[in-house]
C-alpha cells in the first residue's frame, strides 16, 4: 500500500470513527475528541486531494475543517462550557 492509498483510508476510517462518536452522544469530552479526530480527516482528505488534483474534495474539508474547529472550540475549549 502507497502512502496515498494510506492518507486516503486514515481519512475515511477516521471519519467513520469520529461520526460515531458524536452521534453516540458519550459526553461532552469523548464530542470534542471527535471533532478533533474530524479535524485530522480534514487534513489528510485536504492532502489527498491535492495529491489527487480533486479541488471540490479539498475546498469542502477545507471549510469543514473550520466548522470542526469550531466544534473543537465549543466542546473542549471554551470556558462558558466548563
Amino acid at each position: 500500500m502507497n502512502m496515498i492509498d494510506m492518507v486516503e483510508w486514515y481519512a475515511t476510517i477516521s471519519g467513520v470513527i469520529a461520526a460515531i462518536m458524536l452521534a453516540g452522544d458519550f459526553g461532552r469530552r469523548i464530542t470534542g475528541l471527535g471533532f478533533i479526530l474530524f479535524c485530522t480527516m480534514n487534513i489528510a482528505w485536504i492532502a489527498f486531494a491535492r495529491i489527487d488534483d480533486t479541488g471540490g474534495l479539498m475546498w469542502q474539508n477545507i471549510i469543514l475543517f473550520a466548522v470542526n474547529l469550531l466544534g473543537v472550540w465549543q466542546y473542549l475549549l471554551s470556558p462558558k462550557n466548563k
